[in-house]
């Protein structure tokens, strides 16, 4: 099913062959530029970590440059490219700001440290949580048998929501389960509801980063139409995932289908790493989708 180290950020190579021509020295100058600001990027990782630990509630960060990324994407629309340049966002009449972010199994809140800059530099409001036994959270993983008990910290914060705000929820993996069990728990409160390479309506179990609280993750889901089925969903594929592969990805949408779908092109299964702009302006163009 492949190794969730996969979706950790990988360094390229340190040399290459020397070339005095001008299109070699333009490619140098363009991987150190890379290298640069993913250097920045982790510096940043590394301050809002240790923010995170010190709010235990949400990463704060903003970056000043984007980088621009290729994605194929669908909403009930034909394939398109993206040119690496985001549109301009209108945040008026948005029917929310918040984006609340929900890490798959063996990840944390952490794992987001990029798609908060990135969203927050537009003006957006998101949140990342840890659910239980994962993070920073300290409850022993063997000790989560429910998923009700394992995603309590995310239905927790909906619960505090006042009853007129609603929210976007964002799950990854197997954090679509726990996001499938809020859209069945707080209807109301969510506007719409976005699965990253995620489960929908079934268990999955993968090796992983930290030990996964496992009764939760083969549970079954009882989701009802008047609940699960009100607010809008939408699917990310990954289409260069190891883990969740294409075609699992397809009989998924297939079995549950969203109200659209998106994909995109050279990410694992982890594309808040791999490809953190691409999905940043999937996001960005839900959050704008009445």
């Amino acid at each position: 099913m492949g190794n969730a180290f996969d979706c950790m950020p990988k360094k390229g190579p340190a040399g290459g062959i020397r070339s005095r021509s001008k299109q070699s020295s333009k490619s140098r100058s363009q991987r150190k530029m890379a290298a640069s600001e993913e250097e920045l990027l982790h510096r940043q990782a590394l301050a809002v970590a240790i923010q995170q630990h010190q709010l235990s509630q949400r990463f704060e960060g903003s970056m000043s440059r984007r980088i621009g990324s290729t994605s194929s994407r669908r909403r009930d629309l034909p394939d398109s490219i993206a040119n690496g340049k985001l549109h301009p966002v209108s945040l008026e009449n948005l029917e929310t700001k918040k984006i609340i972010l929900v890490h798959g199994e063996g990840f944390g809140a952490w794992c987001w440290y990029k798609t908060l800059s990135l969203l927050e530099e537009v003006g957006l409001i998101p949140i990342a949580l840890d659910l239980k036994g994962s993070g920073i959270d300290l409850t022993d993983p063997n000790s989560v048998t429910t998923l009700e008990n394992y995603s309590k910290p995310l239905t927790d914060y909906l619960h505090s929501l006042p009853d007129d705000e609603k929210v976007i929820l964002v799950g990854h993996s197997f954090g679509g389960a726990s996001v499938s069990y809020a859209l069945e728990c707080y209807p109301k409160k969510i506007s719409k509801a976005v699965f990253l390479s995620a489960t929908m309506d079934i268990a999955l179990a993968a090796v992983s980063m930290r030990p996964i609280p496992l009764a939760p993750i083969m549970e079954k889901l009882s989701l009802t139409p008047e609940n699960y089925g009100t607010a809008k969903r939408f699917f990310i594929q990954t289409l260069d995932d190891h883990m969740l592969s294409p075609d699992v990805q397809e009989k998924l949408v297939r079995d549950n289908p969203p109200h659209g779908i998106y994909k995109i092109k050279g990410s694992d299964h982890c594309p808040f790493f791999s490809r953190p702009q691409a999905l940043n302006k999937i996001l960005l163009e839900i959050a704008q989708l009445p």
